[in-house]
């Protein structure tokens, strides 16, 4: 079943890897920044007016939705009051349902129409910026009102419905992943202290 892996350079790929990695970080801080900047307004100005952020994508960018989530309910790295944030991707009845009644393209869009309210902030993640789901759900959010964002690698369809948008500038899945969820850190400790939560350390 499995072939020999005697000729594989693990040293090689090791190096090569984290070399690509580092290459796209560094063109990414070079394009990011302002959206980001735009990003960590939206939420601030949404969570001090009693809203909330709404996460969504598949796949690993489900998983990033959970984890960004996760932080800003719980913690990201220091003790402070929760935030409200919410993962469109874990209620597995209603994912089931949506899916199942209504089609996988309204996975995300029909929970934005029964949880979003305007000024919240639905935050799509989709490294094509093609996933019809998630550009479904960002187009529903700007017909309600919310603020609809994006992490996305060049774009796609995204650039017409999420602003701001933020751009990995890769056509490498696992790239453009990896700075997805540091952008999405950032974004949370950036969110904690515009919000006053918690300090810088001395």
């Amino acid at each position: 079943m499995f072939t020999s892996t005697s000729c594989f350079d693990f040293d090689r790929y090791l190096a090569t890897e984290l070399e690509e990695h580092a290459s796209v970080f560094s063109a990414t801080r070079g394009v990011a920044g302002a959206a980001m900047g735009r990003l960590l307004d939206a939420c601030e100005a949404s969570v001090r007016d009693g809203g909330k952020l709404l996460f969504f994508g598949n796949g690993g960018s489900a998983g990033d939705a959970q984890h960004l989530a996760t932080e800003l309910v719980v913690r990201y790295r220091k003790d402070r009051p929760a935030l409200p944030a919410i993962a469109l991707t874990v209620d597995s009845s209603a994912l089931t349902a949506v899916g199942n009644d209504l089609g996988f393209e309204r996975l995300f869009a029909r929970q934005i129409e029964a949880l979003g309210r305007k000024g919240d902030v639905a935050i799509g993640i989709s490294t094509s910026g093609r996933s019809p789901n998630v550009l479904a759900a960002l187009k529903v959010a700007r017909e309600r009102g919310l603020v609809a964002a994006g992490f996305t690698g060049h774009g796609g369809a995204m650039a017409e419905l999420a602003d701001p948008l933020i751009r990995v500038p890769s056509d490498n899945p696992a790239r453009i992943q990896e700075m997805h969820i540091m952008l999405g850190q950032i974004l949370c400790g950036a969110l904690e202290r515009r919000l006053g939560l918690v300090e810088d350390e001395e």
